[in-house]
């Protein structure tokens, strides 16, 4: 099932047009949550950064959050226990053959799948590609992913299962789909928003459990030399990163990786919508 426009549809007879902006030229916002026991973790949060988003792209989502609350929790409720993970699409809907917009309605979809476990731990790899912290859309989460899919490949072709971009002034950014903390001269740092990264719910969290702050100048040379690391994404939550660059890391988990991951899992055990 999915949940498109407001309403529940079989997959096999959902249809978007194919004019949509969302699949001509990417022209779109999305948020991805994990479901815990049945409820989308943090589904205030990423609401509210899905229309900061789609706010940044000029894209008026009209449809309220109590609309949107409730298809998910109905999506998720049809999906039963094939539901691990639910992502909202929001698209400026169908347009012309280019980059102007036609004024219509936006297209929202509601989806849910299942959810692949994560190692305990993970390598990672850098990539030469970078993330244009100037950028019109930067820190918007927006359905224009080549580039993330390109470098994931990237990725995985050398076994890891991220890649991690530095910025166009070589500061340490984020991951494809995820946020990048590290320990540097015994403190847990993690890059602002200022390089470009995306404001990560995962990482606001561990930043607000006062886990890590945010600086300005790590450098990729910073994540090579660090004695621990992880990564933070709503999928992924705390992932202690084993290997950068064929490189093991000195400790994977290291005690800040651990202390993080507690504290999150602590909040997590309280409240499902933090």
């Amino acid at each position: 099932m999915l949940w498109i426009d407001g309403r529940l549809v079989p997959a096999d007879e959902a249809f978007v047009s194919p004019l949509d902006h969302g699949f001509t030229v990417g022209d779109g916002v999305f948020e991805t949550m994990k479901v815990v026991d049945g409820v989308a973790f943090a589904l205030t949060r990423h609401l509210r950064r899905l229309r900061r988003s789609a706010d940044v792209l000029g894209i008026v989502l009209d449809r309220p959050d109590d609309e949107l609350r409730a298809g998910v929790a109905d999506l998720i409720t049809a999906a039963g226990n094939d539901a691990g993970r639910v992502r909202i699409t929001v698209t400026a809907g169908p347009g012309p053959l280019g980059s102007d917009r036609d004024d219509v309605p936006p297209t929202v979809v509601l989806a849910a799948s299942a959810a692949t476990p994560w190692p305990p731990v993970t390598e990672i790899v850098t990539v030469d590609w970078v993330r244009n912290e100037r950028s019109s859309v930067a820190g918007a989460k927006t359905t224009s992913y080549a580039e993330n899919v390109r470098a994931l490949m990237a990725a995985h072709e050398l076994g890891a299962t991220e890649a991690v971009f530095a910025n166009t002034l070589g500061r340490l950014c984020e991951g494809t789909g995820s946020n990048v903390f590290l320990v540097r001269e015994g403190k847990l740092l993690t890059p602002s928003l200022a390089s470009g990264c995306l404001a990560g719910i995962t990482r606001e969290l561990v930043l607000e459990l006062g886990h890590g702050m945010e600086v300005d100048d790590l450098t990729m040379g910073d994540l090579l030399a660090a004695d621990e690391a992880f990564l933070t994404s709503s999928t992924r939550d705390v992932h202690p990163i084993s290997v950068i660059d064929a490189v093991p890391l000195v400790a994977a988990p290291g005690p800040f990786t651990k202390a993080a991951a507690r504290a999150f899992a602590g909040l997590q055990a309280q409240t499902l919508d933090p």
